[in-house]
């Protein structure tokens, strides 16, 4: 059976509207194409109440939580007093975050302050996660067989320990699939004329993820990249699905 996940995307800008919640569809989208039922994806103030109730909901209904959000530095940054709420464990300073950060701080010619050893405190019993694009670790917890991590909300962190960290933790509870990644240029055409061609472009391949990316205008000089990723037991049945996509595109993608 497949594993199941709860993506958890924590922050008052969110639930405001001031940012998009890009996070949580790539993580869909990565877990998605590794074989992960993505059971919920939840946005939750910065507010203690709702993030204890959320991430004790999601470890009590799937195998994988992921949250991101939280870890920094500023008095809103409680995402790890949180998580230690919802587990019924001390916050405490782990002695290898603290080496993380300060190592962090101290090439940039910066002292360690209370603010900046707050993120290397994590909740009993956690491990730190290596953040290599900025300075906040994340966190992994274990708990009863199910896997909780907690990853910063800058997109460039988050993706780079989703990758490096969690992937490589996650990978014997993933089915054996094969992702194949594609692309085609549309020269010419405006994202609003490709945008029916890519609908139904969906249709031919349900579980494909299909991504326009316009790189210039969309009156005047169109130029854009479609992306095309798909997953399958076998990279032959991954190419075929993405090759069928493209086909279907190329052949119906009129300049004009």
């Amino acid at each position: 059976m497949a594993p199941t996940a709860w993506i958890i995307n924590i922050g008052t800008e969110l639930t405001i509207g001031r940012i998009v919640n890009s996070n949580g569809a790539w993580l869909a989208r990565e877990l998605t194409l590794r074989g992960v039922r993505v059971r919920r994806i939840v946005c939750v103030p910065d507010d203690e109440r709702e993030v204890v109730d959320v991430v004790r909901q999601a470890l009590g209904s799937s195998d994988i939580v992921i949250t991101t959000g939280g870890l920094g530095p500023t008095p809103d940054d409680r995402t790890a007093e949180f998580i230690a709420k919802a587990l019924g464990v001390e916050l405490v300073l782990h002695p290898e975050a603290l080496r993380m950060v300060e190592e962090k701080y101290r090439a940039a010619g910066l002292e360690l302050t209370e603010d900046r050893v707050k993120m290397a405190k994590l909740p009993r019993g956690a491990r730190p996660i290596p953040n290599e694009v900025g300075t906040a670790p994340g966190i992994h917890v274990e708990v009863g067989g199910k896997h909780l991590f907690a990853l910063p909300g800058v997109p460039r962190e988050m993706e780079a320990m989703f990758r490096s960290y969690v992937l490589r933790v996650l990978e014997p509870l993933l089915p054996r699939l094969c992702v194949v990644e594609d692309g085609l240029p549309v020269v010419g055409v405006p994202e609003s004329t490709l945008a029916p061609l890519l609908k139904e472009a969906q249709r031919l391949c349900t579980d494909c993820y299909i991504k326009s990316h316009p790189m210039g205008e969309e009156l005047g000089r169109p130029y854009i990249e479609v992306k095309v990723m798909a997953s399958a037991p076998t990279c032959d049945e991954a190419r075929a699905k993405v090759g069928r996509v493209l086909e279907y595109l190329r052949s119906r993608v009129r300049p004009g």
